[in-house]
């Protein structure tokens, strides 16, 4: 898999692209194939403020239930609903359809700290891979 140059990625393989000040959040590659088939999944309400490190919300999969955490603080401004109904979506397209939430930034400096796309699959390939 080579995860896209636009997005930043953290050590809980979240990532989080960024387009003026809004920010939008989902699960890597990575995350989804551990999890195997996505189940279900719990998202924040619009409005919800978020702090970066904090759990946004869960992601049930047949294997396990996977705590998502926020790569950057700031309001969710909108919730990717068709996750509701399909949550597959995950699993089929982490990067794009399967995205969980966007979120009003409250500034850039913790996208700024997190690892870009070839930092992050060096992480993958290293001990964070089994993570």
């Amino acid at each position: 898999m080579t995860y896209p140059a636009t997005l930043r990625y953290t050590k809980d393989h979240e990532w989080i692209e960024v387009k003026g000040e809004l920010g939008t959040v989902g699960l890597t590659d990575h995350a989804q194939s551990q999890l195997g088939d996505v189940v279900f999944v719990e998202l924040p309400k619009v409005g919800t403020k978020l702090e970066a490190g904090k759990p946004l919300g869960t992601v049930e999969s047949t294997k396990a239930v996977f705590e998502i955490f926020a790569p950057a603080s700031g309001e969710v401004s909108e919730v990717n609903e068709d996750l509701a109904n399909a949550p597959e979506k995950i699993n089929q397209d982490p990067h794009g359809a399967g995205w969980l939430v966007k979120v009003r930034l409250l500034g850039r400096d913790e996208v700024a700290g997190l690892m870009d796309a070839k930092e992050y699959e060096s992480y993958l390939s290293g001990q964070g891979a089994n993570s």
